[in-house]
Formats: C-alpha cells, structure tokens, sequence
C-alpha cells in the first residue's frame, strides 16, 4: 500500500485496501471479466446491494467503487442516522449534480436497520438518478430491503474469506511498514498464522483485530523481558482472542440456515451431521430451548407413527433441559438428536393434514352425517340426530361399517401409512380391517 494512513487507527482501518489490485478475496465479483470487472471498464456503475458477512470487504469494496468514478462518495450508517440526514444528502446531491454537473454515490452501511418508511424515503431519488445507491448489509435483502428498492437494484453476494485469501491479508498487515504492524518487527510461524486464520472465521476485520491485540500483548511481554524472541506467541493469540464468538444472528439469515441443516440432517438419518449442526447453533448461542420445539416439531412431521417414541423422547428432552440448562441440558437434547437421527422416518402424517386443510378449504363447513351427531333432547331424537349409529364395541372385533366422512367425501382417504417402523403395523391393520369389512359386505349382499 502506498497511502500512510494514521497510525492511532485500527489496523483493520489502516491496512483498509485502496484498489482492486490490494483486494484480497471475493474472486466470483472481482475477476477479469467478472461483473464488477465489467462495470468498471464500462464506467457505468449501477445502485448495488452488497450483501455478505462481517468482514468480507462490503465496505471496502463501495469506496473503491467510488473511486474508480469522478462521484462524490457519501458514508451514511443506518445506526447512527435518520431520515433527517437523509434529506440533507439528498439536497448536497442536487446541487452538485445543478451546478458541478457531479455525481453522487451514496454508500449506506447496516441498510437492514432502515424501516420500511425510511427506505421509502431515498426510493424516489434512486428511481430519478440523483445518486447512485450502494447499500450493504448482513441480512438477507429479501427480507430486508423493500421490493421496489430491491428491484432497482443489483445484489452482489459477498462471501466468507477463504483460509487463503486471510492468510495472505493477516501476512501482509505483519510485514507493511507503512500501515502494519512491520515497524514492531515482530514474527509470527505458520502455525500462529494458521490459529489465526481458524479464529478468523472468514472475518478479515476479526482477524486483524486479534492481530492487533496479540501484537501488543507481545510487545508489552518483550518490554518486560528484552531476552525473548521477538514472535507473537500462540499463548498472545489465544488471549488476544478470548471473546471470539461464530458467525450467527438469532433474527437473521444464519439462524434459519443453520436450523435447516439441522432439520434436514436429521430427516436424511444422519447422527453426525445432526449433532454437528446442533452444536454449532448451541455453541453461537441459540436459544436450546428453540431447538427443542423444532425437535418436537420434527419428532411429528417426519417421523410421525413410524416410531411414536420419538414424540416422546422430544417432550423429555425439553423437560430435561428445563431442569438442568446448559452445559449439562445440552446433552439431553443430542440424546434426542440422535434419537430422531436413526428413528424410521415417515412424513404421512405432514401429507393428511396437508391434505385434509385443503379438502376443508374447498369443501366448507360440510354438515355432520345425521348418525354422528349426539341427540341429547327429544327434539334432535325427533330429527334423527344420531339415528342408525352403530356402537363399535357391540360389533364383532370391534368393527363397524359406517362412514365417517360427510356423504359428499364419502371414500375419501387423508391418511396413507408407510411401510417402515411400526407405522408398518399400523397398515398391516388398517389393511386387515378394510379387508374384513369388505367381506361383512359382500356376505350381506342377497
């Protein structure tokens, strides 16, 4: 980097990139011929959403952007500002495009904070081309950015840094003279760089922060002891990172992809992808008790009958948690992981109510057969409430021929058990039952 930038910065601000050439990462945006390759040889450069976690270059790669055009840039932070400032960019982007003939990039940070009025607000200047719009944010923008923004815009998908490409930017700002760490002239082995990549987690911003921090501690060990090596021990990385935490937003994004692999972990029967995903929600701090009830959930939707202890052992593992909470609580809930792991599965259930909610939306409020209902007063009797009803226990095995569905369902069948598990039980009686009262009526005929 040939820019000296203040040295009571933050080393992730100091070693900030000022080009494409300097950018480590995100090679699917930036390569030759890429699409960002393209807009900035074309010079046309339109709204974006840059959309990707902590740490991946959103910002860097807005002011870079901005640079590569004559715009006036604009920083605006949805946390720290409103619709009032708003307005006031909006009135400094007339002027300069009235009487400088100059554009605007207007770059706004955490765009996911904005409600939808205040995305309302800047929407008409977009549509209008007052300024250029880059907004980042870590959420999914189809959640979280209002649609006709949204359709206005580009997204670009930033994604977590690789092992490589952090290695390479966690190198650099130990070596950089200029705005590093290289005047310390402090070492660091492949193996503390190594640690280093694995806290990052893809998080540059992450990695140069513990950077920073396990710098000084070294620096003030060295000061106390002028015999030691000058290296950045893996004891000064592991202290200067002891608040490291996973990448996860419980409202967000994460929460829903990492309770999908969970879930579909466990309905493909697999016990050490289950477990792996459930402990990573318990180690970023999911709440256990939503993972019970998903479990609860998952014990019915795809299981169901096939094993009906599955319900049950769900229903103990939140009982269990609730009296013992973490860490001791996780345990049960893995118990039951693995439990729904190698259950039988079986989604008939999930398929009869599907089935049964949609034949009540067509159908409506169909009567109750006369034979069903209950006849309490004289006057029901009278209207035959009840009448012709036969009482299962007086039959033999049990078995009536009656139908249960209103004349106009009549045959219908919602629920069709699976063959695994001891749902298959379940058929093998359902299928005998049929069978035997088919021949009740077959041997009534005359």
């Amino acid at each position: 980097m040939q820019n000296t930038k203040n040295n009571q910065a933050p080393l992730a601000e100091r070693m900030r990139p000022q080009s494409l050439h300097e950018f480590i990462g995100q090679e699917k945006l930036l390569g030759k011929g890429k699409l960002l390759d393209s807009m900035l040889e074309s010079g046309i450069l339109p709204s974006l959403i840059l959309w990707g976690p902590p740490g991946t270059g959103k910002t860097t790669l807005a002011r870079i952007l901005a640079r590569s055009t004559s715009a006036d840039f604009v920083y605006f932070s949805a946390v720290l500002s409103g619709v009032k400032e708003v307005r006031k960019i909006v009135e400094q982007a007339g002027q300069l495009r009235d009487k400088e003939n100059k554009g605007t990039i207007f770059f706004i940070d955490e765009i996911h904070r904005f409600n939808k009025s205040q995305q309302d607000a800047f929407l008409p200047h977009v549509e209008n081309g007052l300024f250029t719009l880059i907004g980042a944010t870590t959420e999914n923008p189809s959640f979280q950015v209002i649609a006709p923004l949204l359709s206005r815009c580009r997204v670009l998908v930033l994604t977590p840094l690789s092992p490589d490409s952090l290695h390479t930017i966690l190198h650099r700002a130990l070596v950089d003279s200029n705005n590093g760490l290289g005047t310390h002239k402090l070492t660091l082995d492949e193996k503390g760089l190594g640690l280093l990549v694995a806290l990052a987690d893809g998080d540059a911003r992450k990695g140069l922060n513990t950077l920073e921090i396990a710098a000084t501690i070294a620096h003030h060990r060295l000061k106390t002891n002028s015999d030691l090596k000058k290296t950045i021990s893996l004891d000064d990385i592991r202290e200067a990172s002891q608040q490291t935490t996973l990448r996860y937003d419980k409202d967000g994004e994460e929460h829903y992809n990492l309770i999908s692999a969970l879930h579909k972990s466990l309905r493909d029967s697999d016990p050490d992808g289950s477990l792996y995903w459930l402990y990573r929600m318990l180690a970023s701090g999911e709440d256990p008790l939503y993972i019970c009830r998903r479990l609860i959930r998952f014990a019915s939707e795809d299981i169901g009958l096939a094993d009906p202890q599955a319900l049950i052992h769900t229903i103990s593992c939140r009982d269990a948690y609730h009296s013992l909470g973490l860490p001791e609580g996780g345990l049960a809930i893995a118990q039951a992981v693995v439990y729904l792991a190698t259950a039988p599965k079986s989604n008939s259930l999930y398929k009869s109510e599907k089935e049964v909610k949609q034949t009540i939306g067509r159908s409506g409020s169909l009567p109750v057969p006369l034979h069903l209902r209950n006849a309490p007063t004289t006057l029901m009797k009278k209207l035959d409430y009840g009448k012709g009803y036969k009482y299962a226990h007086d039959a033999k095995q049990s078995l009536v021929d009656q139908e249960h569905l209103p004349q106009e369902l009549k045959g219908e069948r919602f629920y069709s058990p699976t063959t695994r598990g001891y749902e298959a039980l379940i058929k093998d009686r359902l299928d005998k039952w049929r069978v035997i009262l088919q021949q009740r009526k077959n041997n009534a005929k005359p």
